[in-house]
């Protein structure tokens, strides 16, 4: 089982955090451009997106496809975003 998550660049990261470290690098204008999904198009908030989310796993799966492929090769995988 440890094995599992030593494995999971997302293990310990929060879905709440991913989703702040992507609107801070994309902003949600490029996000939405990125991944269609209108929680990041219409009136988007982080409170809203997460409520998708974690109620849509293909969605889900795409914003964390996307939150390794950015940060994966720079390292950044497991940082803190500003202000928290």
């Amino acid at each position: 089982m440890s094995d599992d998550q030593q494995n999971n660049p997302l293990h310990g990261v929060t879905l709440e955090s991913v989703v702040v470290k992507l609107v801070e690098h994309y902003g949600w204008e490029e996000l939405a451009n990125r991944i269609n999904i209108n929680c990041f198009k219409s009136d988007p908030s982080v409170k809203s997106s997460l409520k998708f989310l974690r109620k849509t796993p293909w969605a889900r799966e795409q914003v964390e496809n996307l939150y390794v492929s950015t940060f994966a090769s720079v390292g950044k995988l497991h940082t803190v975003p500003s202000g928290q």
